[in-house]
């Protein structure tokens, strides 16, 4: 019955509709599959289980007289711990708030439960969503079930674990440069970066205000269209919002890719590239084109600056957010954020003016060099998962960028897509990656569902034994 872990939201939904598996019966499930699994992955910090059962006893008892809330109802979500949870230890991955219980839950948090899902559990993170590695010096390090003593990819590592292994149907992460979609990369998920303002960040603690997103983690395409579809709707405390209504979910998968076009900048996307990496990423594009998919190149001028100021912008704006916290707590932030926030000092207010200006000047370019591409495409991770505790604190703020290729989306603030591609000979997972225009968050989901379902890398997380016969490891 554990195999029903792996199954889709959609699937899981359908059964608890018709009665033939109940919210109760799932959740244990799924609480059974963390107690035994995430002593060797540390995917969360915190799990809510009474909370858990009690809301799917609720949600059953709704299923007995026949209403379900949408589809899903009943589905066991994991949450990163840098969203609130009413009554549920929001760390942040920090030992600063270790302990603090939320009034109110974030805003994409409580129109998952609206809809029906239950919140199994806080997923661990880089401390304060601030690295791409998720080595926690506070909870341990979350490692990756493709290999237990490499890392997942960050920020959102335990959202990509907990998803892999059938601890959660889906997650909520978050992406400043990259920190849904690497993870997912690493560890053979989906990971899906919605267009800048689609989903309120009310309730999250910020790193970059102009950069942050919120976003869905699944094992399927069409599970992140789904839990995407409830988690946006209008929030008017979140002042970037957008208002306009831009649908994400669809009912029918493309037939093929005939007709899409592609745009490759093979200068920065294979910068830096493994070499098995880019053997998978070669074979992928192969396979797009067999679906029809037209691959043209494409200049995007600009590139190497603009990268430059989203790290301007970043880190000088989680330095004036964190600048209160660190007078009273500096010793306790990990050695690689004080390291960042000597950066992030260093950036005056002409630098980052300069930056944002940057940044709106390249967007404007990269649209009009779009013109005629519905996405881009390329690896999202550009090296396999290196050893956990390898990386020293210097050389971790470059880490989103020497790892993959996701920060280009972000200062763009373009819809971004990372879907698992294949393995490395050592079978580790490597992920590509379609980044759309602004609100083509649906047809970037579309064109990725259709190579999803050509392919059968799904079935290879039901399939993974590594994590199931690892032994326990000491977190670091």
């Amino acid at each position: 019955m554990n195999k029903f872990l792996f199954e889709t939201i959609e699937t899981a939904c359908k059964a608890i509709k018709n009665k033939q598996l109940s919210p109760v019966e799932l959740t244990q499930m799924t609480l059974n599959q963390i107690h035994e699994h995430d002593p060797r992955l540390n995917a969360f910090i915190t799990v809510i289980e009474e909370e858990a059962l009690a809301q799917a006893k609720q949600l059953e008892a709704e299923i007995v007289n026949n209403h379900v809330r949408g589809p899903l109802h009943g589905i066991p979500i994991a949450v990163k711990d840098i969203l609130q949870t009413k009554g549920v230890q929001t760390t942040s991955g920090s030992k600063i708030f270790e302990g603090w219980i939320p009034d109110e839950d974030a805003a994409a948090v409580k129109r998952l439960r609206e809809a029906g899902a239950i919140i199994i559990g806080k997923a661990n993170l880089h401390e304060f969503a601030m690295g791409a590695t998720t080595e926690n010096p506070h909870f341990g390090s979350t490692r990756n079930p493709w290999n237990v003593t490499r890392i997942p990819g960050g920020s959102s590592g335990g959202s990509a674990v907990a998803t892999a292994t059938g601890m959660a149907f889906g997650a909520v992460g978050t992406d400043t440069a990259g920190s849904i979609r690497l993870p997912a990369a690493m560890c053979g998920t989906v990971g899906f970066k919605p267009t800048y303002g689609l989903v309120s960040r009310t309730g999250c603690l910020p790193f970059s205000w102009s950069l942050d997103h919120v976003g869905p983690m699944t094992r399927t395409v069409k599970d992140a269209a789904t839990m995407l579809e409830v988690m946006k709707g209008y929030d008017q405390k979140d002042r970037v919002f957008v208002k306009r209504n831009v649908p994400v979910s669809f009912d029918e998968s493309l037939n093929g890719l005939k007709g899409v076009k592609l745009g490759f900048y093979e200068p920065y996307m294979f910068s830096g590239i493994d070499h098995e990496v880019k053997r998978v990423i070669k074979q992928a594009f192969r396979h797009l084109e067999s679906l029809g998919a037209e691959i043209v190149p494409i200049d995007i001028p600009g590139i190497d600056q603009a990268l430059n100021a989203l790290k301007a912008i970043a880190q000088s704006e989680v330095v004036s957010f964190h600048e209160p916290l660190l007078k009273k707590f500096g010793h306790v932030y990990g050695d690689d954020l004080k390291y960042r926030f000597e950066f992030g000092s260093d950036v005056s207010a002409t630098g980052y003016l300069r930056a944002q200006r940057k940044r709106d000047q390249f967007v404007r370019e990269t649209i009009n060099q779009m013109k005629g591409i519905d996405a881009l495409v390329g690896p999202t991770n550009v090296q396999p998962p290196f050893e956990i505790g390898t990386m020293v604190p210097e050389m971790a703020i470059s880490n989103m960028f020497t790892l993959g290729k996701t920060p280009l989306a972000n200062i763009l603030g373009f819809p971004s897509l990372s879907v698992a591609c294949g393995f490395t000979s050592e079978n580790l997972p490597v992920g590509l990656q379609f980044i759309g225009k602004p609100f083509s968050d649906q047809r970037v989901l579309q064109i990725g569902d259709c190579y999803e379902k050509s392919e059968k890398w799904v079935q290879a997380l039901k399939n993974n034994q590594v994590y199931t016969n690892a032994s326990v490891v000491r977190n670091s």
